[in-house]
This record gives structure tokens, sequence and C-alpha cells, in this order.
């Protein structure tokens, strides 16, 4: 964690596994199993596992999040959470249609590396930057890097284009 300006700041990897917590009645309604996009980048959700040996993932919207803690998630009720059904055309940072160490570039043609983590405000619920890397080994040399959000954003099945406003 570290803060950026006012907010505190969280990968995704630090969410996976935090138990998502219903504000109305404080039963957990899963764990947080993956994040999830639209093809513009966007924040929509929260993939998680819901307890109980046939139950299927979950996708908890980006707007019932109340607070993204310390130690778990809370979020305004269980009745909102989503089928998968409904997240067909979604892009997920680790799972089903995986944007996790895709290649990105800029609109300029320059490539910026391969998305590693994405970075949460804990007080806002959205994503404040992307962590990208140039692999292993150059990460133990030089270390990944943070970006802010560009301008806009757009995934597909190849890469990842981000325009950066000038």
């Amino acid at each position: 964690m570290f803060g950026k300006g006012e907010f505190l700041l969280r990968t995704f990897t630090e969410l996976r596994g935090m138990p998502v917590v219903d504000v109305d009645d404080g039963l957990i309604a899963g764990f947080v199993s993956d994040v999830c996009f639209d093809a513009n980048g966007s924040f929509i959700g929260l993939l998680i596992n819901e307890k109980g040996i046939f139950r299927k993932g979950s996708i908890v919207p980006a707007e019932t999040i109340c607070t993204i803690g310390k130690d778990g998630i809370m979020v305004n009720g269980r009745s909102s959470l989503k089928s998968m059904s409904e997240f067909r055309e979604a892009y997920f940072l680790q799972s089903h249609r995986r944007i996790q160490y895709k290649a990105v570039y800029s609109t300029e043609g320059e490539k910026l590396g391969l998305l590693a983590d994405v970075y949460f405000s804990e007080q806002v619920g959205t994503i404040v930057a992307y962590e990208l890397t140039d692999g292993f080994f150059a990460d133990m040399m030089e270390g990944k890097r943070m970006i802010d959000p560009p301008g806009s954003l757009t995934i597909s099945k190849d890469a990842i284009v981000m325009d950066f406003i000038h």
C-alpha cells in the first residue's frame, strides 16, 4: 500500500481473497477472485467465489461497492450480485478473457510494457493507476512502473491501447 495524494492505493493482488461483506446483514457474500473491466478499460466490478460447494462465481457491480477497506470489501446487499452470463463481453485481469500480461501500447505506437496489475483507491473504489512490467529480469533490475490512467483506453483480444491526453 502507498499513498497518492489523499488516496491510499492498493493493487488488485492485495484485494484477491478478501471477503465481500454485505453491510445490510453482515454476511459474507464471497471472496474476491478477479477484477472485471469493459472494453474501454472501465472498472465494472469484482468477481467473487461465493460460499458453498456448488456455487458459481458472481460479479459485484462497481456501483454497489461501499468501501474497499483494509480487511474486507463492503457492499450494499447480496441481492445486487450479478451472474457471470451478464458479463460475457467483459475482460478480467486474471481469468476468463484475461488481460494480465497483455501488451500495452500508446496511441503513438510506443510499446509501454505488459499490464501486470491495477491500483484501486480505497476511498473511491476505482482504478487510479496501472502497473506495467517489462518482464521478470527487467523488474528485478529496474522495478515495475506505475502509470496514471490514460484519457481513454481500449482493450481487445490482441492488445491494450492507451491514449494519453496531451
